[in-house]
């Protein structure tokens, strides 16, 4: 009897690897652990369409009968308390236990915490799950002044949003620029022009000594420099932690995330981990990364799925990101971190362009701003591994495309 494959984490990761179980071909059970009590769900439409309208619902990642015609044990509501690598057992909240052949953590990672006077008050949030989106939802319809804790991704997504919904919106940001080191500077600031023309306020190399309340709900954000900014809600927005204290207690091995190798195993083989708790050598930079992605965390999944069914594939996809601000649609393929060099294509005046990042010679990676074209170009690029010319990207993506077809046709031409 097998006890087949556990699957911890019911998010994207989660979600993707018990499909991709069944679609490889495993027959064995497979059991899906959910903490939410939710069908899973998209986590992108919660910082943009759902958080803005009363009446949006969560998007499934899949239907209900999706888990039930393909066999899947999705439990949702359980927590797993302490896994025993040695034994292969789960031990369960609340009682009981569960064994397991293989074991898939994808337990994704939560907002950092917020070591601050007042953090405690009502009206004081962070998003990660529905529970949070619904609970921006109900306070942005109570608040008329909303601050937000960070510049990254997730803050500037709320900011256009809410700012959209006519509320009165201030990100407060520590560093002196936005999107840290996510994107290139010159989109970093073209971000910040466009969300202030909407009536964004936006304060970089700032910080918030202490939060003030009335009848225990949040009432302003004190800055560094005693500036009182204000809010009815204060939305945290500084990062995320990997959740790898299951891992690390069952003594699996640690380093910025659950270390796996490149077919996604732990230190503990029968156990994988898959997306944003994993962190591993990535094989287009040759650096140790954590990748907070959807694409990441799906392609792991499906990848997870193969080594378990006894293939030996190594992670090889292209990483590619996607952000929604506004009027700015951000897309990133490739890694551009030791960059020296770099070609902007396209026009920021019209909010229509792309940055093509170079170390020498190499192309690195896209980073695009309404240009969806150059990101998909891109992705085949990078997955050809064809470095293009500066002159070349220069030349606009017509030269692109025939360049990389005649990089294609060479393998052919040769083994012809």
């Amino acid at each position: 009897m097998k006890n087949g494959v556990v699957i911890v984490g019911a998010g994207h990761a989660g979600v993707q690897a018990a499909a991709s179980l069944r679609e490889e071909g495993y027959d064995g059970p497979v059991i899906l652990i959910g903490d939410e009590s939710e069908l899973p769900y998209h986590k992108p439409p919660l910082s943009k369409t759902f958080i803005k309208d009363p009446i949006a619902k969560p998007q499934p990642l899949r239907g209900e009968a999706f888990y039930s015609g393909s066999a899947i044990d999705y439990r949702p509501g359980v927590r797993i308390e302490a896994i025993d690598a040695g034994a292969r057992r789960l031990d369960v909240s609340g009682g009981g236990s569960l064994a397991f052949d293989h074991l898939v953590l994808a337990t994704g990672a939560r907002p950092r915490l917020l070591k601050l006077q007042g953090s405690e008050l009502s009206g004081v949030v962070s998003l990660r799950s529905l529970a949070d989106a619904r609970l921006i939802r109900e306070l942005s319809a109570q608040s008329e002044d909303v601050v937000i804790l960070g510049g990254g991704f997730i803050g500037l997504e709320i900011a256009a949003t809410l700012r959209a919904a006519g509320r009165n919106v201030t990100v407060v940001e520590a560093i002196d620029r936005l999107l840290g080191r996510a994107v290139a500077p010159v989109i970093a600031s073209h971000v910040r022009q466009r969300l202030e023309a909407i009536g964004v306020r936006i304060l970089t190399g700032t910080t918030v000594a202490g939060l003030e309340g009335e009848g225990g709900r949040v009432s302003a954000a004190i800055t560094s420099s005693g500036e009182r900014l204000p809010a009815q809600m204060v939305i945290i927005g500084i990062g995320v932690v990997p959740n790898v204290e299951l891992a690390e207690a069952a003594g699996i091995a640690i380093a910025n995330g659950i270390r796996v190798d490149q077919q996604m195993r732990s230190s503990a083989p029968d156990i994988l981990a898959i997306g944003d708790a994993a962190s591993y050598r990535h094989w287009f930079t040759g650096a140790d990364v954590r990748l907070e992605s959807v694409q990441n965390a799906t392609d792991q999944a499906r990848l997870a799925a193969r080594t378990i069914l006894g293939h030996a594939d190594a992670y090889s996809a292209v990483p590619w990101f996607w952000s929604d601000i506004g009027d700015m649609k951000l897309q990133m393929v490739g890694l551009t971190s030791g960059g020296d060099g770099h070609v902007v294509l396209g026009d920021l005046a019209e909010n229509k362009f792309s940055i093509y990042h170079y170390a020498g010679s190499r192309l690195l990676g896209i980073e695009s701003v309404n240009r969806p074209g150059d990101h998909m170009l891109g992705r085949k690029m990078l997955g050809a591994g064809f470095s293009p010319t500066p002159q070349a990207v220069a030349s606009g993506p017509d030269a692109l495309k025939a360049a990389l077809a005649a990089f294609q046709e060479e393998p052919a031409r040769a083994a012809g």
